[in-house]
């Protein structure tokens, strides 16, 4: 990994020539640390809070997985036990806002494509601190997955009432997907016509509150912490001309039950076809069936789809 021309270090990043798949080699990531046991580096006081108390933060990844400052960390809360959904409106609303802020600051670099706002909550999806954060990659050209849903994806928000859908607050709807590939999928997105988290008119209070409500349900269908991969998807930051489409954010959820992981199996990463053990209308009906959080996280007409609760 050598320098450009101007002086920006240079990006390992290579092309399977038998399939295809890009992969960028980061041999500095290797030393990291991994679970640290003494003392938590979030919290107030800690290595990347010795300020003390704060809000929510971004800092610049130590080990990051491409240079010239493309990979940040994004504390949500100084409370180290605490889930995203236990941190009320106002305290999720703070993290939205900083996720908005920062694609704008790193989507105006002339170096940057693409913004990936993404969380690994859990150990058993790769997470090395249980500290409650998120992290925010900033790529040079649009990476295939959001690529493909631009050229070739149809992203259609249903109704609030659909069989499939879960909940919704303000302009965003939370709904299993048809073809989902994890058992408790989720998708949410904003039928607002948004295209990022940015935009003049995004409705963030509502994903604030729709963020909350699906993430409590997912942890009171198992009875504890539901382990998660989550990443947004939104409009990519380059000149190039792509359809619009709706900001949207994937949770893939890691357990199928109580204390039972989905893992992907060499059928799976082999062939590319998925096998679900869930039929997603039935895991739609199952994550409506959760309470939700305790009280609702705004005062709109909003709420979970189905028996007994209002729709909105």
């Amino acid at each position: 990994m050598g320098d450009d021309a101007s002086g920006r270090r240079m990006i390992d990043q290579r092309t399977d020539p038998l399939s295809g798949a890009e992969a960028v080699i980061v041999p500095s990531r290797q030393s990291r640390p991994n679970l640290p046991s003494q003392g938590c580096p979030f919290c107030p006081g800690g290595l990347e809070a010795p300020e003390g108390h704060y809000d929510v933060k971004w800092f610049a990844n130590r080990w990051p997985a491409m240079p010239d400052e493309r990979c940040e960390m994004v504390l949500y809360t100084p409370e180290h036990d605490l889930a995203f959904w236990q941190m009320g409106h106002d305290g999720a609303r703070k993290v939205v806002d900083l996720w908005a802020e920062r694609t704008a600051v790193l989507g105006a670099r002339d170096d940057v494509d693409y913004v990936l706002v993404f969380e690994n909550r859990g150990r058993e999806v790769g997470a090395t601190i249980d500290h409650p954060h998120g992290q925010i990659y900033a790529y040079p050209a649009v990476p295939p997955q959001p690529l493909g849903e631009l050229v070739e994806g149809v992203l259609e928000v249903p109704p609030g009432d659909h069989e499939r859908s879960v909940a919704c607050h303000g302009d965003w709807v939370a709904w299993v997907p048809e073809a989902a590939m994890w058992p408790f999928e989720l998708l949410l997105a904003t039928s607002g016509g948004h295209g990022a988290l940015p935009d003049d008119g995004m409705d963030r209070d509502g994903l604030a509150g729709l963020l909350i409500d699906v993430l409590s349900r997912l942890d009171q269908l198992v009875d504890g912490e539901m382990p998660y991969m989550m990443w947004i998807h939104q409009r990519p930051t380059t000149d190039e001309p792509f359809a619009e489409q709706p900001a949207h954010i994937h949770i893939a959820p890691h357990l199928r039950a109580p204390g039972t992981p989905r893992f992907m199996a060499a059928a799976e990463l082999g062939g590319r076809v998925y096998f679900n053990p869930v039929d997603p209308i039935d895991a739609a009906a199952r994550l409506r069936s959760q309470p939700g959080p305790p009280q609702p996280p705004d005062p709109g007409p909003t709420g979970s789809i189905g028996a007994g609760s209002p729709e909105p």
